[in-house]
Parts: C-alpha cells; structure tokens; sequence
C-alpha cells in the first residue's frame, strides 16, 4: 500500500511539473515573439513617401547607425518620445544607414538588445549623393540627422539631441 501512495504521489508531482513546464515554454514563446528578427529595407523612393506625409501626425525621422556613438546616445530619448506622445499624434521612425550586409549580425541584435519600440527601417541606397540633398539641400550626410514635420512645418536638424531639446523641438510642431 505504501508503495502505491508513493507512486501516485510520485505520478501526481511528475504530472504537475510537466504542466508547469509547458505554461514555461508558452512564456518563452511571448518572449520570442516580442524579438525583432528582420528590418525592412527601402531604396530612397520607397523611403520618401514616409518623410513626406500630410496626414494629422507629426513625425520624427532619425537617421542614424549602430557604428555613430551620438546617434546611439540619443536613440534613448526618441524612445522615450515615442512613448510619451504617442497619444498626441506623434510617430518615431529610426532610419538605420548601417551596412545592408550587417543587418543580421549588427542591427537586429542591436534592437533586440536596446529593446527598440520606434519603427526601424534600413536606408539601403548608394545613391547618397541625391538623396541627402533631396532630404535636406544643406545637409553634409553627417549622422545624427532628424527631419521633425507635419502638415504645416518641416525642420531639419544636423545634430545631436538631448531629450529636453528633442521634447522642446517637438512642441514647437504641437501648438
């Protein structure tokens, strides 16, 4: 008898671990999902409709690159606009100019890592010479670079941000 009690109790504890185990391996299963695993990539004209929207938005457009030390500096404070503007109408799209070839080893763990929110997209065009200036006439191609605009207003900006200069920037376009 004794031997039976332990056997169910043992047969009872197996069955529970089991089902805990699988509740487990659903949990990672989220956790994958929230992984980026691929970014999409857009020649110049593919990219140009998303810089020149005339909708009710305002949108805020980093270029940037894993390899630029300010842009990834700031990369924190367009999150961080992201997130607290979202309910006025306010969109973040981070213009990746990393090499095509190391999206996979370099960008996507990057997002991955800095738990990137914003939309990202790859500038993947070797036609800079047109682009940088249809973006911006004065623009010297150097990175960090912003277009903040909507509607009414466009501003480029060739520089670094701190949030409290990103956020005053940005009200500026609000009002």
């Amino acid at each position: 008898m004794k031997i039976k009690v332990y056997f169910l109790s043992f047969l009872f504890i197996a069955l529970v671990s089991c089902k805990k185990e699988t509740s487990k391996n659903k949990d990672l299963k989220k956790v994958e999902v929230a992984v980026q695993t691929s970014v999409k990539s857009y020649t110049y004209n593919e990219l140009k409709p998303l810089l020149e929207k005339k909708d009710n938005k305002t949108y805020i457009v980093n270029f940037w690159a894993t390899w630029c030390g300010p842009c990834v500096k700031e990369l924190p404070y367009f999150e961080k606009i992201n997130k607290e503007f979202a309910d006025k109408n306010v969109e973040v799209l981070l213009v990746s100019l990393d090499f095509p070839k190391q999206v996979e080893k370099k960008l996507i763990p990057f997002i991955n890592k800095k738990k990137l929110q914003s939309k990202v997209v790859l500038l993947d065009d070797i036609n800079e010479d047109v682009w940088i200036k249809d973006i911006d006439e004065n623009w010297s191609g150097a990175i960090p670079a912003t277009i903040i605009y909507n509607k009414d207003k466009r501003k480029f900006y060739e520089q670094s941000f701190d949030y409290k200069t990103l956020e005053t920037e940005l009200q500026t376009f609000l009002k």
